[in-house]
């Protein structure tokens, strides 16, 4: 079992920058990749971004592909998402996930419980 926190959500102004964390605990968190996912009122739940077990490899949705980046620390057991230009429709409830297999978005085996971003003047 993985137990997933994540922290740093907040207002901020459009054209800002924002570093939210993710704390893991049970499982070794360097045997298994991790996503954040975010969702925003009225709308499902999509995907943000991924990185391998090891940091050396990431991916991201197009709509975020230049602004924000993805980075773990295997020693701390944490993972982060910078987001930085901000805009107003980067509002949503962040969250992190445990990944099956990096390669598939879909085999999630833990949620965290989300933390929210506001992008607004």
């Amino acid at each position: 079992q993985v137990y997933l926190v994540e922290s740093g959500g907040g207002l901020v102004q459009p054209g800002g920058s924002l570093r939210l964390s993710c704390a893991a605990s049970g499982r070794t968190f360097s045997s298994y990749a991790m996503g954040w996912f975010r969702q925003a009122p009225g709308k499902e739940r999509e995907f943000v971004g991924a990185i391998n077990w090891s940091g050396g490899g990431t991916y991201y949705a197009d709509s975020v592909k230049g602004r924000f980046t993805i980075s773990r620390d295997n020693a701390k057991n944490t993972v982060y998402l910078q987001m930085n230009s901000l805009k107003p429709e980067d509002t949503a409830v962040y969250y992190c996930a445990a990944l099956r297999y990096y390669s598939d978005i879909d085999d999630i085996f833990s949620w965290g419980q989300g933390t929210q971003v506001t992008v607004s003047s």
